[in-house]
């Protein structure tokens, strides 16, 4: 039985939430099929951050950062859609990623296969499963979630929710966030990443020429945060 996540989830620190994220599935109703993808890389922003949407000011669009934890804020990035969580305090959010495929009962074969439907590659052909949501717009354009419909919502629970399914993650990579231009707190460690998937993540943290220690911590279960970051 699906055991979607409730608000008390997500009104915790962003960094919290963005660990606690890794491993629970995103379930998006797509006509009879649940389409799925499991969380395998996460970003924590924060309402002081300059990385964040949230510090450049509350506006309409900006809305759901500064609402209660569990609220959606989706946005255009690179002319995709981009999946964000609001956490606790105003501003703060959480962005998802990248995803893995996921497949189980209630979200079959059937379900894979029109998410490779929804997100062909540059040929049109299907794209490997691996790839299908190895980015936050990939993953957007495979479960079929857009701007329109869902930026500023609550979850559904007959549409959209995440799902615990008790998966553990027991090895988290904890590094810097991707594509923060300079000087807007680039350097922070608000990214998180399941280890056991980082190949599939949008950039592999565990790439050839990153140092443990310098460029990325190992996190166990029960360890805390990276010194160096504020949670």
């Amino acid at each position: 039985m699906p055991s979607p996540l409730p608000d008390a989830f997500f009104d915790r620190d962003a960094q919290c939430v963005a660990r606690a994220l890794l491993g629970k599935v995103i379930r998006h109703r797509q006509g009879s099929l649940w389409l799925a993808a499991r969380i395998i890389e996460t970003e924590a922003y924060y309402l002081a951050d300059k990385g964040s949407h949230a510090s450049l000011g509350y506006t309409e669009k900006r809305k759901a950062l500064f609402l209660d934890g569990g609220h959606i804020y989706m946005y255009y990035a690179r002319g995709g859609d981009s999946l964000n969580f609001s956490a606790h305090g105003p501003g703060n959010a959480v962005l998802i990623k990248a995803g893995f495929p996921w497949v189980d009962a209630l979200s079959d074969a059937n379900a894979l296969a029109q998410m490779q439907l929804n997100n062909p590659d540059a040929q049109g052909k299907p794209r490997a499963p691996e790839r299908l949501c190895a980015g936050q717009t990939l993953l957007c354009r495979a479960l079929g979630l857009k701007v329109p419909r869902w930026d500023a919502q609550r979850f559904d629970l007959d549409h959209l929710y995440v799902d615990d399914c008790d998966i553990a993650v027991p090895r988290v990579i904890q590094a810097a966030r991707l594509g923060i231009p300079s000087g807007r707190d680039e350097h922070l460690p608000y990214r998180f990443a399941d280890a056991e998937y980082a190949r599939h993540c949008t950039r592999n943290p565990l790439r050839r020429g990153q140092v443990e220690g310098r460029d990325y911590h190992i996190l166990t279960e029960g360890m805390p945060l990276w010194p160096g970051s504020t949670a």
